[in-house]
């Protein structure tokens, strides 16, 4: 299963935006799916590529430099003074009893540890409209061992995601990553992730699992108060370029003829699609983001080195490790962006899955066919 927090933790940094430093790997795969948590799933989002620095797409991810490093003073290293904020003082009254400490919140993110007496643990809420949160559904089906995910609606039509996993495929010290993820009916959501540990890096578990359990995850991110602070979170009132119906069959039409797919992501999901394929030298698993709206991250993800095009979109491209603990692999990556902010993403790896050894020495597709696809004007039809 791709990182839940690269993938779907990719869109958080739309959440938090320059709060934390920004991590390129994360936001370029996270967007992915949104989160790492995954992205988002992000993973990515949002919940990444190159590697020098961002944090991503989602999400598949996502979502975002993906929250959960505990925020410090840089001259001082001591931690920050806590910002106020209504969904800070919201959360706080959500939570099981016990202490929260606010390190971050601004009006659609809040990052915090919270102790009920039995380890802190870091805690991390997003809220606003739909098309940037972290996290989109549970992770393509490959997952991890002792990875459980369920989707299911509630009485109000919300449709509420739960993920319990770990913070990395190989489970690195046990940290573990949970979150509830809901999309209401008019198209906002509430994302609350939790570890347990007191910081997403740097600090050991504090706890065999994270404070909330999934029900306690359910019913926060489904509180009348959280949903009434994203009334004011609409999307631009512009009238921004939407994705394709379908972008898996967008995606698989749009692939060189010599690839045999050999799965594909199941359902519409409206913002991630995956396949895996094969030109008889090897599996290579394929990912991509279309997303609009994302003007505001533009600056993390495109640049210096970024290329614009005669009609303004910007074109990166980054090729480096997997880094999601499959050995040998490797990460290719074609992202773009259009004046309007809509951005489509597209990675392919050496192998069959992120976490998985390489079956080949380079990803299936060229970065030639992969800017082909991802600047293709059918992901807008």
């Amino acid at each position: 299963m791709p990182d839940p927090f690269e993938q779907h933790l990719a869109e958080t940094l739309r959440a938090t935006g320059d709060t934390f430093t920004p991590d390129r790997t994360g936001l370029v795969e996270g967007g992915v799916r949104k989160g790492r948590a995954r992205r988002l799933r992000r993973r990515l989002a949002v919940i990444g590529g190159s590697v020098a620095g961002v944090a991503a797409l989602g999400v598949g991810g996502t979502l975002l430099t993906a929250p959960g490093d505990t925020p410090r003073d840089a001259g001082t290293g001591t931690a920050t003074a806590p910002a106020s904020s209504a969904a800070a003082e919201t959360l706080r009254k959500l939570l099981p009893k016990g202490t929260f400490t606010v390190g971050r919140s601004d009006s659609s993110s809040v990052f915090g540890v919270f102790d009920d007496g039995k380890g802190a643990a870091a805690l991390s809420l997003s809220l606003g409209p739909a098309s940037r949160r972290a996290t989109d559904g549970c992770p393509d089906p490959t997952p991890a061992l002792d990875d459980t995910c369920t989707t299911r609606q509630l009485a109000d039509g919300s449709r509420v995601t739960v993920f319990q996993g770990f913070e990395s495929p190989d489970r690195l010290k046990e940290k573990r990553l949970w979150y509830a993820d809901l999309v209401t009916p008019d198209g906002k959501y509430v994302t609350l992730m939790e570890w347990n540990a007191p910081a997403r890096k740097g600090e050991d578990v504090t706890r065999a699992y994270p404070p909330l359990s999934p029900d306690q995850l359910t019913k926060v991110v489904s509180a009348p108060a959280l949903h009434a602070l994203t009334a004011s979170k609409s999307a631009s009132p512009s009238t921004p370029a939407k994705p394709a119906a379908n972008i898996g069959k967008t995606l698989t039409g749009l692939l060189p003829k010599n690839l045999k797919v050999v799965t594909r992501s199941p359902g519409a999901d409206p913002e991630f699609a995956y396949a895996v394929v094969n030109d008889g030298k090897g599996e290579s698993y394929v990912q991509i983001n279309v997303q609009p709206d994302m003007s505001d991250v533009k600056d993390q993800l495109f640049g210096s080195g970024a290329e614009t095009l005669p009609d303004g979109t910007l074109v990166a491209v980054h090729q480096g490790p997997g880094e999601k603990g499959g050995a040998g692999v490797v990460m290719w990556t074609v992202d773009t962006m259009r004046t309007d902010g809509f951005r489509v993403v597209i990675s392919a790896f050496n192998a069959a899955t992120q976490q998985t050894p390489a079956t080949r020495t380079t990803p299936a597709l060229s970065i030639k066919e992969l800017r082909t696809i991802a600047l293709s004007p059918k992901w807008l039809q």
